[in-house]
């Protein structure tokens, strides 16, 4: 049966001939409906029949085919007998599986297979715990029961309309012959338990035939208040249910049920709570959880989680306890006032939790959310939160591997909600040059953190750790592809606006290889790359405006001209007059503010004392002139698609948030107290001063429409 499971998986085609597949197929279905006794305890050889039952359903090769046949094709391709044998095998199953057969499956799977046995029982009695993990997380190829219910599943998605009544009328039945005040572990008992599982696993499709509301009002909630101890097969399965139906419970059931997981949460019986703690995650999660039907249970809520772990033993419930932790914090406001009792709780996670990699991420990921629901509060939990973080963002660590990734999300939540930097977070940073000298595997995070250092911590974090963050922007320029240079690039743009006089000599490596990603070629039919060059060029522009002998001396510099050399750019002029091309280029490809910049540096470049500089006249005119006249509807528009919330200032003593202070940067940056009218017009009469009559005639010949759009931008009579 092995054997025949691997070919059918291997080759379809082949085992799509009808004397294999019919004769495999109908020995496999008479095996499952109809074992012999002695077969009935050969569990592995009746698993690789509903194996191979299940695969032949779902196998896509044997699905009818939708694209049509070229007409006047000659001879069979392919393609063409693939179709056919589908098509051929199509008739075999459905001549196999006639609509009683697929009902006679169908039963025999629930009543036979679903229904626990006393070696289960005995398990369960034994060991409640891993019993719940071997239901609810076994392999289904492992198991008879799982394996069953995976051949169900599959079974009742190809037959719904078939099988939905035939389901029904079971659980019905099944109902009827074990009222809710029976308490005996009787076999009437024990096939409601199964029918309640495959009502449970197809939801989806009975929710058309039953209704959850008087399920729930007429059976579930009278099986929940009995707490006789033989009950909890039952409880345990109505914990699934409800936890399956999550997308029937309708509002005024959403209270009772709610309850009703609280109250299993609380019991006694670990495989019950177990199954309720997983029924409660897919209720937080649910796009329509209400938070105002479930925010008087949290106190008891947090309590049955933390005295639930300190009772489990197995790794597999420690983590289901930690992700419903995790996802209550993620999904509630009101965490504030468990603050405490989360830190403890946390504390004891971390001690307990060494060399368990996958719990340890578990926290982190709790963790995260914890800090981004304390807000400004956040310091609080800094006594575990710190030395935490610091342990997972050391690359010599032996967990380094499997827990860097979700110590970096934590680390850029950290200072996201950081009120300030503390000395520790802000030593913090020299760790981030290790692990961007490793690899770029984490750079979105890296950018976001560096951002929220510069935001934060001003220039403390500059004199503090000038030379990493010159170091990281040197290791990334240059090194990665156009992806990640656009999330870089911004990085450097709100360096240079915050420490503009610092900055560019700190970083004239970086600047001079944005440099040669200007004057480079080859971004004509590449967005990317077009966006890379054009925010590369608003870069350089901020710097010569800002600082405008910095980047004078940096063009000006042999390093430079080496450097265009070797990435073999010829440069026949001025490099400030190569950028002046550049600009006028891309200045379509740009924000509102950096084609300000832009126009700023184009005016800028008017007075340098070099006669190319009236050749390019016209077009700096030209650009400087649309920038001006069109700087109204860009402001506008970009005023519009602000959040405009953010910009409200804080209210009296409260802490502002990391997008009011970026947005307060934007807001203080040099370029919007610059005119830009005033610096061309200044600056044309410089221009004028330097080359005289030459200056003259080039004006002279512009186009009178150009001239007269210049009078009008710059105001002249």
């Amino acid at each position: 049966m092995k054997i025949l499971v691997a070919i059918q998986g291997r080759h379809p085609y082949s085992f799509g001939d009808k004397f294999v597949l019919s004769s495999v197929m109908d020995f496999c279905l008479n095996r499952i409906t109809d074992p012999e006794p002695n077969l009935l305890s050969f569990e592995q050889f009746l698993i690789q029949c509903m194996v191979m039952i299940k695969n032949i359903l779902e196998c896509k090769e044997y699905k009818p085919c939708l694209t049509g046949r070229v007409v006047d094709e000659k001879g069979v391709t392919l393609e063409q007998m693939k179709k056919n044998i589908s098509s051929a095998v199509g008739g075999v199953v459905t001549s196999l599986l006639p609509n009683d057969r697929i009902v006679l499956l169908c039963n025999v799977l629930i009543t036979r297979y679903f229904v626990l046995t006393a070696s289960d029982l005995e398990e369960w009695y034994r060991n409640p715990e891993s019993f719940h993990h071997e239901q609810d997380m076994v392999q289904w190829t492992e198991k008879l029961r799982p394996c069953a219910e995976a051949l169900y599943i599959v079974l009742f998605e190809n037959n719904s309309q078939l099988l939905a009544p035939v389901v029904v009328s079971l659980l019905q039945e099944t109902m009827n012959n074990c009222p809710t005040s029976v308490t005996e572990i009787t076999s009437a008992l024990l096939l409601k338990d199964a029918a309640y599982g495959a009502a449970a696993y197809v939801y989806y499709e009975l929710s058309n035939y039953l209704s959850f509301k008087d399920w729930f009002n007429g059976a579930l909630s009278h099986e929940l208040s009995n707490d006789h101890p033989n009950l909890r097969i039952i409880h345990r399965k109505v914990a699934v249910i409800l936890g399956q139906w999550v997308s029937e419970i309708k509002d005024e059931t959403k209270r009772p049920v709610y309850c009703a997981l609280i109250r299993l949460l609380q019991g006694k019986d670990l495989s019950v709570r177990l199954a309720a703690c997983r029924s409660l995650c897919l209720h937080v999660e649910d796009a329509n959880f209400s938070e105002r039907e479930f925010v008087d249970l949290l106190p008891l809520c947090w309590d049955s989680c933390f005295k639930l772990f300190e009772e489990v033993q197995e790794f597999d419930s420690k983590v289901q306890i930690l992700n419903l932790i995790s996802i209550l914090i993620g999904h509630v406001s009101q965490v504030i006032p468990f603050a405490n009792k989360l830190v403890q709780f946390f504390q004891k996670v971390w001690e307990e939790s060494a060399g368990e990699s996958l719990l340890q991420i578990q926290l982190l990921v709790a963790l995260r959310n914890f800090v981004i629901a304390l807000g400004y509060q956040s310091p609080i939990c800094y006594n575990i939160l710190l030395p935490l973080l610091e342990n997972g963002i050391d690359i010599n660590s032996p967990d380094e591997l499997n827990l860097l990734e979700d110590s970096m999300l934590l680390w850029e939540a950290t200072l996201s909600q950081a009120p300030s930097l503390v000395p520790q977070l802000l030593s913090y940073f020299s760790r981030l040059v290790g692990i961007m000298e490793r690899n770029f595997d984490h750079l979105q995070v890296a950018v976001n953190i560096i951002e929220d250092y510069i935001i934060l911590g001003g220039n403390d974090f500059l004199s503090m750790h000038a030379t990493n963050i010159a170091k990281i922007l040197d290791l990334v320029v240059g090194n990665v592809n156009d992806k990640g240079l656009l999330s870089i690039l911004p990085v450097v743009d709100i360096l240079i606006q915050c420490f503009p006089m610092e900055v560019p000599p700190l970083i004239s490596s970086t600047l001079q290889k944005l440099i040669v990603i200007c004057l480079s070629g080859g971004d004509d039919r590449d967005p990317s790359k077009t966006s890379v060059k054009a925010s590369s060029a608003a870069i350089l522009a901020r710097v010569l405006v800002m600082n405008t002998n910095s980047l004078a001396q940096l063009a000006s510099d042999p390093s430079t001209s080496q450097l265009l050399q070797t990435a073999s750019i010829p440069v026949q002029e001025n490099i400030l007059l190569c950028l002046v091309d550049i600009w006028v280029d891309k200045v379509d490809n740009v924000s509102s503010i950096q084609k300000k910049t832009i126009g700023l540096a184009l005016s800028i470049i008017l007075t340098l004392r070099l006669p190319q500089v009236l050749d390019k006249l016209d077009q700096i005119l030209s650009v400087c002139t649309s920038v001006i006249l069109g700087r109204n509807d860009d402001l506008t528009e970009e005023e519009s698609s602000g959040d405009m919330s953010s910009s409200a200032s804080p209210d009296e003593g409260t802490i502002p948030s990391k997008e009011f202070r970026k947005r307060q940067i934007k807001l203080s940056d040099q370029i919007n107290q610059l005119s830009l009218e005033d610096s061309v017009r200044d600056n044309l009469q410089t221009c004028a001063a330097i080359h005289g009559e030459s200056f003259n005639a080039t004006m002279s010949s512009m186009h009178p429409s150009a001239f007269a759009q210049l009078k009008q931008a710059l105001k002249m009579p």
